[in-house]
C-alpha cells in the first residue's frame, strides 16, 4: 500500500474494522513509513481526546420514575408536548451541547494535527543534518565560493536557490549538495562555526505546514540537542540546523535570509 492508500484506513485499522488482508497490509506499511506512523499516532490521540471530551449524561432516578409513570397511565387531556416533554428536554439539552462542542473539538483536532506535522518537519530537518554528519562524502561540490556552488545546482533542481551569502570569517562556506526534504528535492549548503557544522536547507515551500515566525522573523526550536531555525518566502522555505548557540545561528540566518 502507498501512503494515499493507508491514510484513509487508519481509523478503521485502529478500531479493528479492516479485513485481515487489509489490516496486514496497513501494518506492514506502518512498519516502514515514518510519516504514516506519526499520522497514526495523531489519529489515535485525537480519537482518545474525542472520547474523553464528549459529554455523557445518564438519566436521573427521578426521570426514570416519571417515564415509568407515564407508561402506566394515560392522560387523554394532556397535550403531545406535555407527555413527551420530560423525554425531549434532556435530549435537546445534550444535542445543544454537542452543537456547541463540535466546532471546539474540530478546532482542537485540526490544531493538534498541524502541530504534529510541524514537529515532523523539524524532526526531518534534524535527520537531514544528521545524514550530513554521518556521511563519508557529504559534499557534492566543495568550494568556499558561493558563485561556484550555486551554478552547480542548475539542472539538478527545479528551482534556483537564491542564497547570496558566500560565507565569511565567522561562518565559512564549505560547499553544497542535493538532498531530500519530505517529498521533494532540496539544496543543501554547508557552513561551519568554529568546529560546529551548520546545514542550510532550501526547498520549495508550497504544500508544507511551515511554522509561524516569532518577532525575530524566524521560528526557532530545538530537537535532540540541535537548534532549528525556519522561515519561508512566498516560493521557498529555509531551515538552518546546528548545535551552535542559538544566537550564532540567528546571526547566520540574518545574513542568509534574502532581502
Amino acid at each position: 500500500m502507498t501512503c494515499e492508500d493507508v491514510r484513509p484506513r487508519l481509523l478503521d485499522y485502529q478500531r479493528a474494522r479492516l479485513p485481515d488482508r487489509a489490516r496486514d497490509d496497513v501494518r506492514a506499511h506502518l512498519e516502514t513509513c515514518a510519516d504514516c506512523t506519526r499520522a497514526a499516532a495523531v489519529e489515535q490521540e485525537l480519537s482518545s481526546l474525542l472520547e474523553e471530551r464528549l459529554p455523557v449524561h445518564p438519566a436521573s432516578h427521578a426521570l426514570k420514575q416519571r417515564l415509568a409513570e407515564q407508561w402506566r397511565t394515560t392522560a387523554p387531556d394532556r397535550s403531545w408536548w406535555s407527555r413527551w416533554r420530560p423525554t425531549f428536554v434532556p435530549a435537546l439539552a445534550v444535542a445543544s451541547l454537542i452543537v456547541v462542542a463540535t466546532p471546539l473539538l474540530y478546532y482542537e483536532r485540526t490544531t493538534s494535527r498541524l502541530a504534529a506535522e510541524r514537529n515532523g518537519m523539524v524532526a526531518e530537518a534534524v535527520n537531514d543534518h544528521l545524514r550530513v554528519l554521518t556521511s563519508q562524502h557529504p559534499l557534492d561540490v566543495e568550494s568556499t565560493d558561493v558563485h561556484q556552488v550555486k551554478p552547480w545546482f542548475e539542472g539538478r533542481l527545479d528551482f534556483a536557490p537564491p542564497v547570496s551569502f558566500g560565507g565569511d570569517a565567522d561562518f565559512p562556506l564549505k560547499g553544497g549538495a542535493v538532498g531530500y526534504f519530505r517529498d521533494r528535492k532540496a539544496a543543501l549548503f554547508f557552513f561551519t562555526r568554529r568546529l560546529h557544522p551548520i546545514t542550510l536547507l532550501v526547498v520549495r515551500a508550497e504544500g508544507l505546514p511551515w511554522p509561524q515566525p516569532d518577532t525575530t522573523g524566524f521560528h526557532t526550536t530545538t530537537d535532540r540537542g540541535f537548534t532549528v531555525m525556519m522561515w519561508r518566502t512566498p516560493d521557498l522555505g529555509y531551515a538552518l540546523i546546528s548545535d551552535v548557540d542559538s544566537r550564532d545561528l540567528q546571526n547566520l540566518a540574518t545574513r542568509v535570509r534574502p532581502r
